[in-house]
């Protein structure tokens, strides 16, 4: 499997504030990216502003990149996002937007998957009116993250009953929380086992997907998801990404160690 070093480097400013051209180089050997293609991905993120310099040879997120980033990190507190739901949907129509610009459609269908919209009908996208803050603060984040103004984004409210059973049946693809936590409590019962680059390597790739499962995480209303499920879900991603911060914590320190004893 090729990895890209600007995906690599952008998840790794994802877990810290700020870093290194040395880690970053570092922690990208551990999949095969050379120091080289390294060091061209990051003066190519600063081009497009997706990175800043911090100073020589330090790097953070930037402008293009904290709307995303913002949501991304939230992923520990998506709970408190959750209100009870009253069975009305929040809805976004597209129909008056064009589809020829490729990054502005590339944005808006990230805009809408990240806040778990699906497509009932063509151009109309939907979700449970269950977020905290409502259709104002869901507007909000959507705008956030690169849909356009001409959309319009508004409740709707008694679907009909063949519609709203199609509604309701949008998100059944879902992968399970419990096929997922399992795999997560798996890998953490063997990691002590593995060689320290290789369980760096797969802490990083696993808890990577997992991490994501949960910012893109439709965060669905009881009876559409069990809520308790995700709760589990939730907790056992928290202790993989601790179990994968010491990890990295006792790689960097070993590195440290190495290039200061030669």
């Amino acid at each position: 499997m090729a990895f890209h070093p600007r995906h690599l480097i952008l998840k790794l400013l994802l877990a810290e504030d700020v870093l290194s051209a040395r880690d970053a180089v570092s922690a990208c050997s551990l999949f095969g990216v050379r120091e080289n293609s390294v060091r061209v991905a990051l003066a190519r993120l600063v081009a497009s502003r997706m990175l800043v310099t911090e100073e020589r040879g330090r790097y953070r997120l930037g402008p293009n990149a904290v709307g995303l980033a913002a949501e991304v990190k939230a992923w520990r507190t998506v709970e408190k996002r959750l209100r009870k739901w009253s069975g009305d949907w929040i809805a976004v129509h597209c129909g008056a937007l064009g589809r020829t610009d490729r990054t502005a459609l590339r944005a808006r269908e990230r805009a809408l998957h990240l806040l778990g919209f699906r497509e009932l009908e063509r151009d109309l996208f939907i979700r449970p009116d269950n977020l905290v803050g409502g259709v104002e603060d869901v507007r909000s984040r959507l705008h956030k993250l690169g849909l356009e103004s001409g959309a319009a984004v508004f409740v709707a409210t008694a679907f009909e009953p063949k519609r709203e059973a199609r509604a309701r049946g949008l998100w059944k693809s879902e992968s399970p929380y419990k096929i997922e936590r399992a795999r997560l409590e798996k890998w953490l019962a063997r990691a002590k086992l593995l060689d320290l680059r290789v369980a760096a390597r797969e802490s990083f790739l696993i808890g990577g997907e997992a991490i994501r499962r949960l910012v893109f995480d439709p965060l669905l209303p009881e009876p559409l998801a069990d809520a308790n499920e995700r709760r589990a879900f939730i907790d056992t991603v928290m202790k993989f990404d601790r179990t994968g911060q010491e990890i990295w914590r006792r790689l960097r320190s070993r590195e440290v160690s190495r290039h200061a004893h030669p």
